[in-house]
């Protein structure tokens, strides 16, 4: 073993979380390094959010041009992926960077505990022990793979479907979560034929009826066949294909495809050789770990972030959560506040939610007014040549005060900031109807739902 190094601040894992939290570290003064057992920037930037959002948009790219021309979809795949590699490098090269202009000290390996101030890291052999003051987990997560649908051949996570050589001529998507959407989505444009089991009662489970419906219509407009409420039973793969064969009203089915990828959630990277064991760090039974409002586990010096603790595994909540932990380390008042945690799906169109939906409101028992409007009139929309969509506002009856926000429609991604700023400062409607909106631009729509509100409380 190499000498031992010591540091305040240890960060495991290097994603959204796990850099983010090494940066406000080594800003706060505490001498900080940050392991990382594969690529760094995590899954995030190499087989998670950048490299889907690079080929979900060349998709749209494609399936515009192929409206006006007969594009080869062989060959605008492949500059899709060459695209997509470019944008993962480049993703990955800043987060280097950064680290490194901030004097965090990077170290490759895989870590594991020994103790409650002691690591060690391993790679290729080699080991080299670590000791830290504190300590920050942001280990992420994985795929969940069920003994059904083993990973590997024709069987795809979605890691390897981010990775096809070519465009397959057909899909199964096992899960209609936003992952089996986007990507099933994703690949419809490029020409594929995709089929999308779900067991539940409605794709994009959580998202109310009449805000998804667009993105539905959207989905078999792009020859995507949708089954809800089936229950995959098994997959077999040859060479060539496979045969995913399920159950839907009590009768069994069977569809042939090129590939299944399966897409029913991810799973804590909190087992293997990380050895929370070792120092009496429990986990739930769904392998999260349990902290508080300060990002802190039941080992005082020890924090957790992102994917490993409850809640939705969102990249900007991982980072969120950094700071807060970092912040906490140095003795700073910092806790965590979720209210205004935008949720984003990268479909077509867009959905986006922030807050408190008017189910939930209704659910619980909560008095709401609500304000919409359509992008079928902006002027925006209009010219960009996507009208469909709208947006909705939850907001207190009496006060105005914005509490939730829906979006489905273009740049719904975007346009959710605002009303998350909204939200959290603690805005009401009146104040995003007197706001002065550019013309013309998408954000009217938002002016124009909160206007609709203001006018219901009147």
């Amino acid at each position: 073993m190499s000498k031992l190094e010591s540091v305040e601040t240890l960060v495991i894992g290097s994603g959204p979380g796990g850099y983010v939290a090494a940066l406000r570290s080594s800003q706060l003064g505490m001498k900080t390094a940050i392991v990382e057992r594969g690529q760094l920037g995590g899954v995030c930037t190499h087989v998670g959010c950048i490299p889907s959002k690079a080929l979900i948009a060349e998709s749209h790219r494609y399936s515009l041009l192929r409206q006006f021309n007969h594009e080869d979809p062989a060959v605008s795949f492949k500059t899709a992926q060459d695209f997509k590699q470019g944008i993962v490098n480049k993703q990955a090269g800043g987060v280097r960077y950064l680290l490194q202009t901030a004097g965090v000290i990077i170290l490759e390996g895989e870590a594991g505990f020994v103790d409650e101030h002691t690591v060690v890291i391993e790679q290729n052999g080699q080991k080299q022990t670590i000791s830290f003051k504190h300590a920050i987990l942001a280990t992420g997560s994985r795929p969940i793979e069920l003994q059904a649908f083993p990973v590997g051949g024709r069987i795809l996570s979605s890691t390897e479907a981010l990775s096809l050589p070519d465009v397959p001529t057909s899909l199964v998507v096992i899960g209609g979560g936003y992952i089996g959407v986007e990507l099933g989505q994703m690949y419809a444009k490029f020409g594929t034929k995709v089929t999308i089991l779900e067991g539940g009662n409605q794709v994009l489970p959580g998202f109310e009826a009449n805000i998804m419906a667009p993105v539905v219509r959207q989905l078999k407009a792009d020859g995507i066949t949708i089954i809800t409420e089936a229950t995959a039973e098994k997959v077999v793969q040859n060479a060539n294909e496979i045969t995913l064969h399920y159950l839907k009203n009590q009768e069994r089915h069977q569809v042939t495809a090129k590939y299944a990828l399966v897409t029913i959630g991810r799973k804590p990277n909190t087992d293997g050789k990380l050895g929370l064991e070792r120092i009496g760090l429990r986990v739930t039974s769904r392998g999260l770990i349990e902290t508080d409002k300060q990002c802190r586990t039941a080992i005082p010096h020890i924090f957790a972030i992102g994917d490993v603790t409850a809640g939705p595994a969102l990249a900007h909540k991982a980072s969120y959560e950094a700071k807060i932990a970092a912040e906490a380390i140095t003795g700073l008042t910092s806790e965590i506040d979720y209210k205004a945690i935008p949720l984003v799906v990268f479909s077509n169109p867009e959905l986006a939610s922030v807050g408190l939906s008017e189910t939930e409101a209704e659910a619980k028992a909560i008095p709401i007014v609500i304000g919409k409007a359509s992008f079928a009139i902006n002027g925006r929309a209009l010219a960009l040549g996507e009208s469909e969509g709208f947006v909705k506002i939850v907001a207190d009856p009496t006060s105005g005060i914005v509490i939730g926000a829906q979006i489905v429609g273009v740049e719904a991604s975007t346009l959710i900031s605002e009303l998350a700023l909204a939200i959290e400062m603690g805005a009401t409607v009146e104040d995003l109807s007197m706001t002065i909106h550019p013309h013309p631009t998408l954000g009217e729509v938002i002016m124009e739902a909160a206007e609709n509100a203001a006018r219901k409380m009147k």
